[in-house]
Parts: structure tokens; C-alpha cells; sequence
């Protein structure tokens, strides 16, 4: 199965996370990668894998980013993947053994959050589909991130993939400021019937961090991975903080405008 398949990632200044990446990849024939002309060392660590064909796009989103790379792409499967995504043994073992002729499309993939190398016993994130026929598949807007949307039959494999990010505080605050702002977008054009219940909560603005907290800390257990438990969440009600700062703007400003607009006809009158 491994010969079927290309590895697909995109980049941005990923040289703390990438090198790590792509080690676990030796398996690959090809592997794609769609770098957003990133400016540190990112493409010379790419040019040093032979098996690396780099592609640079200006990122304008998540969606069109994939779906370009999508096009690159030769083989009939792609295993798509963040600059941070470190396969384990396991999961690579798992995937060898997928039968060629499976009538499944698509694979979802759990997750091990690790904060500086060390995994967590619990995270936020959900099994992601990182693993599918190309021609059955594509890419959707979903607030900050993508959805991807496969034709046909899907199920779970379960080793995990490690999210290891190791850039710099200042990157992931950058990161997460300009989700957050994606984020708020499909929040307010979605209505409340529509939204799920966690969504429900984060335009509370107020219940969000503290509540993310709790989930991180006791439902997850982080509490039981010492400082980078603490770590983790953290980040995460951090994150949380900055939709709710974000939230409280937006709302501000769709509330000024038509008072604007109705200042400006009392002085037109």
C-alpha cells in the first residue's frame, strides 16, 4: 500500500517542525509540498530529501492551498499532512497493511498532542481524514481550517499521528490571531440552531476559556501530564480568549455601523 501513496504537506517557515516530518516519510517515492514562500530554512531542509518536489503558491486559504497540491499529486492515495504531523511506527505499520483492492476511500487518523516531544494522554483535536483516494476527494472552507469532503465509505484506523509543533510562542500567537479571526466569520454567518454545542458556548465569550479549563484539565487528564499538561492548556483557554476578544469586536462593529448609517441620514435631513 505504501508504494500507492504520496505524502502531501504544506509549509510556511516550518524549519523547527519539518525535518522531523519528513524523516518518518523514507518510505515515499514522491513526496509533494506546497510552501508559501516561506523565508527561513524551510526549502533547504526540503531540497536535502531527494524525494521532496516543492511547489510554492501564495497562500490566499486552506482549501484552495490543498486542493492545488491535491493536483500534484500522481498516485491514486494521498496522506495529507501539516508541517508538524510526525507518523508513529504503528500507524505506518497499519497503513502497509491496507489492503490494495479496499473499497474504502478515506481513512481518519487519531491524534497524540505533544508539547515539546512529550505526548499528551488526551486533546481537543479530533481524528482527522488524512488519508483517501485523491479522485474521490476534496476540500471545503470550515471556519479556520478545511473540511475535506470524501465520495463513498470512510473508516478509523488506530495508531495515532503525533501534532509536535515546536515553532516559537510568537509564531503560534501569529497563527492563532488569524484563525481566530476566520473562526469568528463562521460563527456570526452560522445560526445558533446550526452551530454544534460547543460552538454555542464560544459565542458566549465569557464560559469558553473556562470551560475549555476544565475539559482540557480533568476530562482529558492533562492535569495528570505535569507542566505539559499545564501547558496545553493553557494554550488552549489562550486560544479561546483571543476568539472571545475577536468575538466582542466583531459584534461591536456590526453594532456601530447602523447607528453610523443613522447618524448620517438625521444630517442629511
Amino acid at each position: 500500500m505504501l508504494n500507492h501513496i504520496t505524502p502531501l504537506i504544506l509549509t510556511y517557515n516550518e524549519s523547527p517542525n519539518i525535518d522531523r516530518v519528513l524523516q518518518r516519510l523514507t518510505w515515499a517515492k514522491r513526496i509533494v509540498v506546497i510552501d508559501s514562500f516561506s523565508t527561513d530554512n524551510t526549502i533547504d531542509i526540503l531540497k536535502s530529501y531527494p524525494q521532496v518536489e516543492v511547489f510554492q503558491r501564495s497562500f490566499d486559504s486552506h482549501p484552495n492551498q490543498w486542493n492545488y497540491g491535491l493536483d500534484q499529486v500522481q498516485t491514486e492515495w494521498v496522506l495529507s499532512l501539516d508541517a508538524d504531523y510526525v507518523l508513529s511506527d504503528e500507524l505506518i505499520q497499519e497503513i502497509q497493511e491496507i489492503p490494495i483492492n479496499t473499497t474504502t476511500n478515506g481513512f481518519f487518523i487519531p491524534f497524540k498532542y505533544c508539547v515539546f516531544g512529550r505526548p499528551l494522554r488526551g486533546t481537543l483535536l479530533p481524528p482527522r481524514q488524512a488519508l483517501f483516494r485523491r479522485n474521490e476527494a476534496t476540500y471545503i472552507d470550515d471556519g479556520h481550517t478545511q473540511l475535506l469532503e470524501v465520495e463513498g465509505e470512510s473508516r478509523h484506523l488506530s495508531a495515532p499521528i503525533y501534532h509536535d509543533d515546536r515553532k516559537p510562542l510568537s509564531r503560534w500567537l501569529w497563527a492563532q490571531d488569524r484563525y481566530m479571526v476566520l473562526e469568528v466569520r463562521k460563527l456570526m454567518s452560522t445560526p445558533d440552531e446550526a452551530l454544534s454545542l460547543g460552538d454555542r458556548i464560544r459565542k458566549t465569550k465569557i464560559l469558553a476559556p473556562f470551560v475549555i479549563l476544565i475539559y482540557c484539565l480533568i476530562l482529558k487528564g492533562a492535569i495528570l501530564d505535569g507542566w505539559a499538561g499545564w501547558y496545553y492548556a493553557f494554550q488552549r483557554v489562550l486560544a479561546e480568549m483571543l476568539l472571545s476578544i475577536h468575538l466582542i469586536q466583531a459584534e461591536q462593529r456590526s453594532h456601530s455601523i447602523p447607528l453610523l448609517k443613522v447618524e448620517q441620514r438625521s444630517q442629511i435631513g
